[in-house]
């Protein structure tokens, strides 16, 4: 049997030493005085030798534990050697795991995302809210791999009672992407967003307010060209029903987009909603606001900059407040509305469908089809339908006598 004093007398030789402690422990004293613990045993008819450690890190009395602790596995029909490399993958996949938190993982997803550039700055922003709203609060800390429909349940039941049932679905939803990417990265296995499929249902959606009747959009003209308000509000306000694009594209407009020679703006792809250059044709009426505007925020990069902040496109919220201020609810008429307001009355007198939907910017549904979808298609079609367009208000706004537009006016 070793003791501590004889162990720190063993004299390192010019080769390995070995001192035995019984049960098939021993000490291995090597030549530059390093000595480690070693036990030989038999398993499954085959001679295998373990490591306990280094002395005196690992003193004697561990030494001995570790012995006692590979004795009752043997008794047990367990490969003590197997048992510890088992508890060393067990120990680096639980420290992994610690790292992989929900927070970590969604995060990681965010940044993909953004890297990536197919998913628009607005829906990562929408999405990133959701997440460090509600999410990261609750289960952000977890580990992903740890967390279960019931506990998902649980925080979207939390925002669901707050009376945010559509914030509670689209949360769910957010989750859901961040799960299933986690999957494919190997940091989970399970999305526990599966079994709330039929939960957390986003509401049925509401149509965006929108104006299409004549003698109304003739009130809303009038409106318009009457706000006393911002001049650069006034100018968004004028050209949104001419050019009817999504508000977003609108008031991050930039003048290097523009072509007012050419009666042509440019939208790149990066600032789409389906991520494919947009082409607009501008009416005289859209040249002739832009120009007015031009000797006000031209020297800037945006031609609706935010108010005092020349670097910044003016508000979300800019167009729809200015709406409010001249009587229009939010459930009356939307930014938005002035491209649904197109949209119907366009087709309704007859123009190409086709034309209207590529002017809109709206997704191809036939994606063998969106493969040939350019930026110019019905281009020349589209130009006297923008102008035609612009005439066919100004009429309604004036009074006059109209006549229905169609896709042979001129």
């Amino acid at each position: 049997m070793l003791t501590d004093t004889n162990i720190r007398k063993i004299k390192p030789g010019t080769t390995t030493i070995k001192r035995s402690d019984g049960g098939g422990m021993f000490i291995e004293v090597k030549p530059n005085g390093s000595r480690y613990w070693r036990m030989n045993y038999r398993f499954e008819g085959k001679q295998k030798t373990m490591a306990f450690g280094v002395y005196p890190a690992v003193t004697l009395a561990d030494a001995r534990q570790r012995r006692a602790d590979a004795k009752r596995l043997l008794a047990n029909g367990i490969d003590p050697n197997a048992a510890k490399k088992a508890a060393k993958v067990a120990r680096a996949v639980a420290a992994a795991a610690a790292q992989d938190t929900f927070e970590n993982v969604a995060r990681a997803w965010v940044k993909y995302r953004e890297d990536s550039g197919e998913t628009s700055a607005a829906t990562i922003g929408k999405d990133l809210w959701r997440l460090e709203g509600y999410l990261f609060p609750a289960i952000g800390s977890r580990p992903i791999a740890e967390i279960t429909a019931k506990e998902l349940r649980d925080v979207l039941r939390g925002i669901e009672e707050k009376g945010k049932a559509e914030t509670a679905s689209r949360t769910k939803i957010t989750a859901g992407q961040v799960f299933r990417w986690a999957i494919l990265e190997g940091k989970t296995e399970t999305d526990p967003t599966a079994p709330l499929r039929r939960q957390f249902t986003t509401p049925t959606p509401t149509h965006r307010a929108a104006i299409t009747d004549p003698a109304k959009i003739g009130e809303l003209m009038r409106a318009i060209h009457g706000y006393t308000g911002r001049a650069v509000t006034l100018a968004a306000l004028k050209l949104a029903p001419l050019v009817f694009v999504r508000p977003g594209e609108l008031r991050a407009a930039e003048w290097a987009e523009v072509d007012l020679e050419g009666a042509l703006w440019r939208i790149p792809a990066e600032r789409m909603k389906m991520k494919q250059p947009h082409l607009v044709p501008l009416s005289t009426q859209a040249v002739e606001i832009l120009r007015e505007l031009q000797g006000l925020t031209g020297d800037g990069r945006y031609v609706f900059p935010a108010l005092g902040k020349p670097g910044t496109p003016m508000s979300e919220a800019a167009v729809l407040q200015a709406l409010k201020r001249l009587g229009y609810s939010g459930s009356e008429m939307t930014g938005h509305g002035f491209r649904s307001m197109a949209a119907t009355r366009l087709n309704e007198m007859g123009w190409n469908a086709d034309a209207v939907e590529r002017q809109l910017a709206h997704a191809e549904p036939n994606k063998v089809r969106a493969a040939y979808t350019s930026a110019a298609q019905y281009l020349e079609e589209r130009t006297r339908m923008m102008q035609a367009w612009a005439d066919y208000l100004d009429g309604l706004r004036t009074g006059a006598k109209v006549i229905p537009i169609n896709r042979k006016a001129g």
